[in-house]
């Protein structure tokens, strides 16, 4: 499995952006999808996730703002963030594991390489 996330940028506060994660032909019959973050001098934190039922689920800081989404002809899962906040300033990483989503990051087996996002207020 391969991942390229995609998108990032500098963005207003209280803006928008939309993320993508490339991944290999056949990735979402097999794997979950997931986005995490990593602030500077933070852990790397689970945002997001996409089962292969299509089902999401999502951590309460994000619930709400963020919405995960899957093209499955195009291979791709997205992150809309909305209502961009300082604090979600971060590089983004997307991650897939073979069985169902789960928040810790070190359940996963394959990563995207990140892409930074910065907010400013």
């Amino acid at each position: 499995v391969q991942l390229q996330a995609s998108g990032g940028g500098l963005v207003q506060a209280g803006g928008s952006l939309r993320l993508s994660c490339l991944a290999s032909a056949g990735t979402f019959s097999t794997h979950s999808l997931a986005w995490f973050r990593q602030a500077p001098g933070k852990e790397r934190e689970f945002l997001c996730g996409i089962r292969l039922s299509g089902s999401t689920v999502y951590a309460d800081p994000v619930k709400g703002r963020f919405a995960i989404s899957r093209d499955t002809p195009k291979s791709t899962v997205y992150l809309q963030m909305n209502s961009l906040k300082p604090e979600d300033t971060a590089v983004y990483y997307c991650a897939a594991r073979i069985r169902g989503i789960t928040t810790p990051p070190n359940t996963y087996e394959y990563w995207g390489q990140g892409t930074l996002v910065t907010v400013s207020s």
